[in-house]
């Protein structure tokens, strides 16, 4: 009888600990979160990654009101940071990977301009990331406001909900559009070549893209979501976030 106590209790220990977690990606991420997940799962066989998308500013909104979320990955540093003044997070932001902006679209263009070639009248149509909820639109209304071609080129802008959306419309709805470099590394981007379709922001235009990552109060006790959050952090995740296009500290 002991014995089947026994067995029961360690079943049971084995459930808790083999579960699933919730994690809050920003869109830009999601190009390497299929890679980031399998690498995590060699050593974490038995934990189910829930991924929830979305832009940074959006998926805050959704965790102050209660989301379920345990991790969240951000696209910058103030939104974490503001989860964490308001004790809804429990670990203080820390950067996991610094993010570069690219310009991408569907036809070859000459873009030995640089960001100069959205003033031209065969760009009618520019996708930017909604500024106020993605830190990927505002390094992008930032680096065409420096260069001094916001009055010129505001009227043409289509605003995207996140940057996964802003990569669509560039590719279909829009001339050209400001996108993560990290899209670019996805497979279904391989037709898209650099300096014909695509090409980086000269990073002197924006300010560093510095992506946090927080542990949230629904994971205080969670051991399986700590295993996450230290697997981002560490070599073997930095390698998958090198290979998509991503400086990492």
């Amino acid at each position: 009888m002991l014995k089947k106590v026994v067995l029961v209790l360690l079943f049971l220990a084995s459930s808790v600990m083999a579960g699933s977690i919730n994690i809050a990606v920003a869109a830009n991420v999601s190009y390497a979160m299929d890679a980031l997940i399998s690498k995590f799962n060699e050593s974490n066989p038995d934990t189910k990654v829930q991924v929830t998308l979305g832009s940074s500013g959006k998926l805050t909104a959704q965790i102050k009101n209660g989301a379920p979320y345990q991790v969240f990955l951000s696209a910058n540093m103030k939104f974490p940071q503001a989860l964490y003044d308001a004790n809804i997070a429990i670990t203080k932001p820390i950067i996991y990977a610094q993010g570069s902006l690219a310009m991408l679209s569907d036809k070859k263009i000459d873009f030995t301009q640089g960001i100069d070639v959205i003033t031209q009248d065969s760009v009618a149509k520019i996708a930017i990331a909604n500024p106020q909820t993605a830190p990927y639109g505002k390094a992008a209304l930032e680096a065409i406001t420096k260069k001094g071609l916001l009055e010129r080129t505001e009227k043409k802008f289509v605003y995207a909900e996140s940057i996964t959306q802003t990569v669509a419309y560039a590719l279909t709805a829009a001339d050209i559009g400001f996108i993560a470099k990290s899209s670019l590394y996805s497979s279904k981007m391989q037709q898209y070549k650099q300096n014909e379709h695509w090409v980086e922001v000269d990073a002197t235009l924006y300010t560093p893209i510095d992506q946090g990552i927080v542990i949230l109060k629904n994971a205080t006790e969670n051991q399986e979501a700590k295993a996450f959050y230290d697997f981002i952090l560490s070599e073997s995740a930095k390698v998958i976030f090198r290979k998509f296009g991503y400086m990492v500290p």
